[in-house]
């Protein structure tokens, strides 16, 4: 048990070195992307009833490190500032599915093909889903906007996220006053929402790595369809954000399952959750949350088999290569930012620890 157990934490840090200084290299982006890019900016380029603007939200969607809880609260924001619903649907299932970190850490782990696949599908997907939405509106009338309140589950102590005026920097503000705006909002508020999701990934990559036989999901699972189905049912229930399912795909694949298979775990899991479908039910009305669900079901299995024809195409074993990419970099580098990174997220539970006593003893007096 104890040797199992040492085996488990010697591959889950082996993870962590192999992502450190692409995870945080992410969240640098992600905090200039926030400084330097304002949300009204986003808002008003997608109020139009057209492809043009699911397409606009799509990319928009892309680079957006927000979780699928995350991009909640953003989302309603846009749709209250005038957004489709199209347009909010692609926002929706193209953020969650991707971004700058989730990328940088799939170009650490995995390797640069499906570092370009994960976010061309994610905008494939998100643009499918708002022609839906849009192309077969709901005959009913969603709850006004007002009486939602946007959804709290498993954010840090900082919230999901934030839209309209609520988190924008002033347009007056200087450079340095928006590069630290968003460097505050990176390793601050982001690491608080899915450090402990991080870590939790980490860990199941490591128990993957070190319990399931070399040649599991080639036995029981197969490949092709079945196992396209298999990662389905998996991952549509999982909450599970974009970065966080980047290791445990990655030690998926090295026990033998198919780019295609991790690809639909890659795009399922971040995108579907409870709270999700919960807040469409509420704010879209049910077909857009039906096409919402259908849309990332019919995308996922399509697009796994057009990836595994073209890593079959290219000659290319992807276990040969999974993680290869890490090797670029010096050891030392590797282990600081992995040391960087559990300093950060532990840091950011003793706040919302703090911050939780607080509040509860302020509600007692």
């Amino acid at each position: 048990m104890i040797e199992t157990t040492l085996h488990i934490l010697d591959a889950s840090w082996g993870v962590l070195v192999e992502a450190g200084p692409y995870l945080l290299f992410g969240f640098f982006v992600a905090g200039l992307l926030k400084g330097f890019v304002p949300d009204k900016y986003m808002a008003r380029h997608l109020g139009k009833k057209s492809v043009g603007s699911i397409f606009k939200a799509a990319i928009v969607g892309v680079p957006l490190p927000l979780c699928s809880c995350g991009v909640l609260p953003t989302a309603l924001g846009l749709r209250k500032q005038g957004a489709s619903k199209g347009a909010t649907t692609a926002f929706m299932i193209s953020t969650p599915e991707t971004g700058v970190d989730s990328m940088a850490v799939t170009y650490a782990l995995i390797d640069p093909i499906m570092t370009v696949i994960r976010p061309v599908a994610a905008s494939i997907t998100a643009v499918f889903a708002g022609v839906l939405v849009n192309a077969f509106p709901d005959k009913e009338e969603p709850l006004p906007m007002a009486h939602i309140a946007a959804p709290v589950t498993g954010c840090g102590s900082g919230g999901c996220g934030c839209s309209g005026d609520q988190c924008d920097v002033p347009a007056a503000s200087g450079v340095v006053a928006r590069f630290r705006v968003g460097m505050q909002y990176a390793f601050g508020e982001m690491i608080a929402d899915i450090g402990r999701w991080l870590l939790i990934g980490v860990v199941i990559a490591g128990i993957i790595s070190a319990i399931v036989p070399a040649d599991a999901l080639d036995q029981y699972v197969g490949t092709g369809f079945l196992s396209y189905l298999v990662m389905l049912v998996v991952a549509l229930p999982l909450y599970v954000c974009a970065t966080a399912s980047t290791p445990i795909a990655a030690s998926l694949l090295l026990k033998g399952l198919s780019p295609g298979a991790a690809l639909v775990f890659l795009l399922a899991g971040p995108a579907t959750n409870g709270a999700t479908i919960t807040v469409m039910l509420k704010t879209l009305g049910k077909r857009a949350a039906g096409m919402y669900v259908v849309s990332i079901v019919v995308c996922s299995l399509a697009l796994a088999w057009a990836t595994d024809m073209l890593y079959s195409a290219l000659g290319l074993d992807i276990t040969a290569v999974v993680g290869e990419v890490s090797e670029i970099l010096p050891h030392w580098v590797g282990v600081s930012s992995a040391v960087i990174t559990l300093v950060l997220v532990g840091w950011s539970c003793i706040r919302r620890h703090n911050h939780n006593h607080d509040h509860d003893h302020a509600q007692t007096h």
